[in-house]
């Protein structure tokens, strides 16, 4: 299945590192977010690629044009430096179209200028370039073809500590509950789209807004939920904590390392 990848946003929370850089070339370990998300999909058969540009997509660009194998595999050199010989390759049989779809469109405006790409398709996968999992990604394929929505996601819990506050319309508190211990469920991307899906959106749209809310309406939206690792680069801090967890060999999403 093909991969689009939404990667045109400014991370305005990120400014230490985006204002030279588009957020998902922010760096964990040795290669940029986006790299990691890639890699997850590329470990699972899923190696043609579209990426959704907007700002700073020379960047993008310019790191795939110049790509270094050299930095996270293992190689052998000679002669001197004049020959490398690499032990394996992350990118040698991967396919990525760069397109580039404006600095200030959202995700539905992204979504349907790559719509040309994903002709012939029947279905596709998408997702944000900016947060990475442990999912078993075949069995949430397999819970598609299971049910064959228009459209399929994967729900996870949140990340971050808060309490959960319902009231009555008076401003009574009825019940306070911290997030660990609620019922909610957030969209952690990671979609299984029908190319059906076009059919839903309109000009302008934002893809889990108005498109999904018809999908809702006709019962052909669902959530795959995942209670295993999931985490999302929004803050410094959580680029942090990623840093930490690759730093001390704990990267969970670095699903291919397991099958060695």
């Amino acid at each position: 299945m093909k991969v689009v990848l939404f990667c045109g946003g400014f991370g305005t929370r990120l400014r230490d590192y985006s204002e030279a850089i588009p957020k998902p070339m922010v760096p964990v370990g040795y290669r940029p977010i986006l790299w990691h998300v890639m890699k997850y999909y590329a470990h699972f058969g899923h190696k043609d690629f579209i990426l959704c540009l907007g700002y700073r997509a020379d960047a993008i660009k310019q790191y795939f044009l110049n790509y270094d194998e050299c930095l996270s595999n293992d190689f052998t050199l000679s002669q001197g430096g004049r020959q490398v010989d690499l032990a394996n390759s992350d990118i040698g049989d991967w396919r990525i179209t760069f397109v580039d779809t404006g600095t200030q469109a959202n995700i539905g405006q992204r979504l349907m200028a790559v719509r040309s790409y994903l002709e012939g398709e029947e279905a596709f996968l998408a997702n944000y370039a900016d947060n990475v999992t442990d999912l078993p990604l075949p069995k949430l394929i397999e819970f598609y073809n299971a049910h064959r929505p228009v459209g399929l996601f994967m729900a996870v819990r949140p990340t971050q500590s808060f309490h959960v506050v319902k009231t009555e319309d008076n401003g009574r508190v009825c019940s306070i509950v911290d997030v660990d211990h609620s019922d909610m469920w957030i969209n952690g991307g990671y979609f299984v789209l029908s190319s059906e899906i076009f059919n839903h959106m309109e000009k302008g749209d934002e893809l889990v807004i108005q498109p999904f809310q018809r999908l809702i309406a006709q019962g052909r939206l669902m959530a795959y939920k995942h209670d295993g690792f999931w985490a999302c680069m929004d803050t410094f801090k959580d680029k942090q904590q990623l840093d930490e967890m690759y730093a001390r060999g704990e990267a969970a999403w670095e699903v291919w390392k397991r099958a060695r």
